[in-house]
């Protein structure tokens, strides 16, 4: 009897839980419950404690107010250019009426995928692959509108519909590439072209600045040389006036300046003629006449330097009266030489007669005396 009684009590104990939890109903948040009494719709339960009527009430549906995310596997679609293309989407989407997205479709996500693949072939049928590819928001935008404005009659509220990708076939993929590749190859060789034509053209300017400066600094250093050269000639000839120099230092500057002449490049040999004396004898004639007839006398500090500039003039006309002699004495061996071949010898000029070095010191000597007694 005992036995009998605990296991009633154990009975009623569990029948009071059973009914407590049955009775008692929590939904989370973000949730809503579609409660059904006796297989009619009864109410929907909101977040939070809820009671219902043990035995009598039941939950039909337990529906997420989330929006939520729905890939759809990649379906063939055919453009206007007859060619199949393979086109993934994204759904997002969320439900607004809970009674209407149970009562009014058995399946809505279903419902939405083939709407959306309809409504796909659709839109694509009526684009060519390129405008299919390049217009991808017109394509997000009528797909939207079109599923929203079927779907709001099932409590659902469509809120983005994203292409996610359009896979055209390999071989319009190999054209397409080769077609993309070839336009890189155009624009590389147009850039080439540009950077070619632009640094040709800063080359050229360079080069016009460089040879315009190059000229200017030549025509600067041209004057600057010409002013340089006209003052020293001023500078040279107001100095000759300023020392008023007598004939003999001209004769002698005169021979200072045969071994430069004879010292040229072109000079392989330099035969002093027989004449040199009297042609310093000329021109110093010339240059005294000059001097008398323009009132040209030495001025006596001019006349105190006079004699060591006479005797080195003296020292020069000797030296080059011994060389004079030299080459004269070489020419004479060499006829020497010809003369006593057997071969015939044209007829020539005659040889020019020997001078004696004495000569050529002239009136050297001479106007060396008086200046020697005084």
């Amino acid at each position: 009897m005992d036995v009998a009684i605990a296991v009633l009590f154990a009975a009623v104990a569990l029948l009071v839980v059973i009914t407590f939890a049955k009775a008692v109903r929590i939904v989370p948040q973000q949730r809503q419950d579609v409660v059904e009494r006796l297989g009619k719709y009864k109410r929907t339960l909101n977040p939070g404690l809820n009671l219902l009527v043990p035995f009598i009430d039941a939950v039909r549906t337990k529906v997420d107010m989330r929006e939520q995310v729905v890939s759809f596997p990649p379906q063939p679609v055919i453009t206007s250019d007859n060619l199949v293309v393979s086109i993934d989407t994204v759904l997002y989407f969320k439900v607004v009426d809970s009674v209407r997205a149970t009562y009014e479709i058995s399946n809505f996500l279903q419902a939405i995928e083939q709407l959306t693949v309809t409504t796909l072939r659709n839109v694509i049928g009526s684009l060519d692959l390129e405008r299919a590819l390049t217009s991808r928001e017109e394509i997000n935008r009528h797909l939207s509108g079109v599923l929203d404005e079927t779907t709001g009659r099932w409590g659902i509220k469509v809120t983005r519909v994203e292409i996610k990708a359009i896979e055209p076939p390999a071989s319009i993929r190999d054209s397409m590439e080769k077609q993309m590749r070839a336009e890189r190859d155009r624009r590389a060789a147009i850039l080439n072209a540009e950077g070619q034509k632009q640094s040709q053209i800063l080359t050229a300017e360079g080069e016009k600045q460089a040879a315009v400066l190059r000229a200017d600094g030549n025509r600067q250093a041209q004057i600057l040389q010409a002013e340089g050269q006209a003052k020293a000639i001023r500078t040279v000839f107001s100095a000759i006036h300023q020392s008023n120099p007598s004939q003999k230092v001209l004769a002698y500057q005169y021979l200072q300046a045969l071994p430069q002449i004879a010292n040229g490049q072109a000079s392989k040999i330099w035969v002093v003629p027989a004449e040199l004396t009297k042609a310093l004898e000329g021109l110093g004639g010339a240059l005294g006449g000059l001097a008398q007839a323009a009132g040209d006398v030495p001025t006596p500090e001019a006349e105190s330097d006079a004699s060591a500039v006479e005797r080195e003039a003296a020292e020069a006309a000797r030296a080059a009266a011994a060389a004079a002699q030299e080459v004269h004495d070489q020419v004479r061996a060499a006829e020497a030489q010809v003369s006593s071949r057997p071969t015939v010898q044209p007829q020539g000029l005659p040889a020019p007669e020997p001078v004696p070095p004495t000569s050529l010191l002239g009136d050297t000597t001479a106007s060396q005396e008086p200046n020697d007694r005084a």
